[in-house]
């Protein structure tokens, strides 16, 4: 433990009112970071983004990856995508995330971001398919990015860098108060994998 940096406390809440989001630093060794994120940048099945705004069919730099528990199906800006087999990383990942955390997930949605110059307009993750109320956490792997909250009625801003080989969890009523978002950058030139590990619960009523 450095005395003079002791890092990110995950026991406070970044967000001042109307939500929750932990952020715990480091909760890989390096060595392990580099691993993770080398194996997922070759063999998770990567495909670009799509989205249908205003009947218009959009398709991202950006791309993305859904794997689950079960062939089930996710949806968000108009698009469908059903879950992908787990690869063992990211059961593995997935196992760090919940012993960090205390939560447990049936699902990843991964983000690959080629460089600084792709990232994430303002957001919530409100889909129907999602537990309401239920934890979402995000790792990061590649280039450290800042990472911006703004409330839906203040707009007050809380914002963050998430290194290589970090976790922040948002939970409570982050989605239904906050917005979040990834800026675009010029200053950051390497990839960026992001996984969020999320509860679908469409599935458990059928």
């Amino acid at each position: 433990m450095d005395l003079f940096n002791p890092g990110p406390d995950p026991s406070i809440n970044l967000l001042p009112y109307g939500g929750e989001v932990y952020y715990y630093g480091h909760v890989l060794s390096l060595e392990k970071s580099d691993f993770y994120y080398k194996k997922l940048l070759d063999e998770v099945q990567w495909k670009n983004d799509e989205a249908v705004i205003f009947g218009k069919h959009i398709i991202t730099k950006r791309k993305v990856a859904w794997y689950a528990d079960l062939p089930f199906e996710y949806s968000y800006s108009n698009i469908t995508k059903t879950g992908l087999v787990w690869t063992q990383e990211l059961i593995d990942l997935r196992k760090i995330v919940e012993k960090e955390t205390g939560e447990s997930f049936n699902s990843c949605l991964l983000n690959l971001y080629h460089s600084g110059a792709e990232g994430m307009a303002w957001h919530s993750d409100g889909e129907k398919d999602l537990k309401k109320y239920g934890a979402i956490a995000s790792m990061t792997l590649g280039a450290e990015r800042k990472f911006a909250f703004k409330h839906k009625t203040t707009k007050e801003v809380v914002s963050l860098t998430l290194e290589h080989g970090s976790l922040l969890i948002m939970k409570g009523e982050t989605q239904k108060n906050w917005l979040h978002r990834l800026p675009p950058t010029k200053k950051i030139f390497g990839p960026r994998i992001n996984l969020t590990y999320r509860t679908i619960i469409s599935h458990l009523s059928k």
